[in-house]
């Protein structure tokens, strides 16, 4: 097994002392790892990411990045949310050099990845002359260039038609493999997880004491086709029994 690079140790977490999201989670993330995160609406899927980047801090516990506990996460993983934030105002190659500016430091290799990233011909182009899938890559490389080895994804794809999210979906595992960061995705999409993931964390209670899991047995490189297979599709249901029980409960 690789080594753990996000770790929580007993951690407990709520808004206000109200009563508790987290309870006492133990958590670990290993490296070069993909993990699903799904859950209903408000179960604490956002809260565990508004943890993990430093935007908030837990009651007790402890929460390790690559092994050490920070006093401030913040800057210590790559994030990308739902929507992509770009500022209409700069162009795509002034968007997507964002951390770079930020940190203080010089930009010269924006220009080799933004063609990478499938992206050559638009670096001096606005955000609204672009599509949405083109705007998340712009988005997915600001999170790469914070140069963390820890990436968090917040339904990234949701808001795209559905050919463009499949297009996508390949896109992210090709760049997953050849960069070879760990990456933490929210989605309410089974298929997606199922298809991305090597572990699905389930979100299925309040407060969360644990996460239930599920390894994903299918092998890499990937195809959509292997979603068809009868194994897959009977884990697909058991994941969707599961969160309808969390709904209606």
């Amino acid at each position: 097994m690789n080594k753990p690079v996000l770790t929580f140790q007993d951690v407990t977490f709520s808004y206000d002392q109200k009563e508790a999201i987290l309870e006492k989670l133990n958590v670990q993330v290993f490296d070069r790892e993909f993990i699903s995160i799904v859950g209903a609406s408000g179960s604490g899927k956002s809260t565990l990411f508004r943890l993990i980047t430093g935007l908030e801090q837990p009651s007790s516990g402890k929460i390790l990045i690559n092994g050490v506990e920070h006093k401030s996460r913040l800057g210590q993983v790559g994030y990308m949310p739902q929507q992509d934030l770009l500022m209409p105002w700069r162009t795509i190659l002034e968007n997507a050099a964002l951390p770079l500016e930020i940190k203080g430091e010089s930009s010269p290799n924006v220009l080799p990845l933004l063609e990478e990233f499938g992206l050559k011909g638009v670096e001096q182009r606005y955000p609204n002359e672009l599509s949405g899938g083109m705007r998340q890559r712009v988005s997915f490389l600001r999170a790469v260039l914070s140069g963390s080895n820890v990436l968090l994804l917040d339904e990234p794809f949701s808001a795209l038609d559905a050919i463009t999210r499949l297009s996508m979906q390949e896109w992210l595992l090709a760049q997953w493999e050849k960069r070879k960061t760990t990456v933490l995705f929210i989605t309410h999409d089974v298929n997606e997880a199922l298809f991305l993931s090597d572990r699905i964390f389930i979100f299925s209670e309040t407060p969360v004491q644990q996460l239930k899991e599920v390894k994903v047995p299918l092998p890499r490189p990937r195809h959509l086709q292997d979603l068809n297979a009868p194994s897959i599709l009977e884990l697909k249901d058991q994941l969707i029994e599961q969160l309808r029980q969390k709904v209606t409960t």
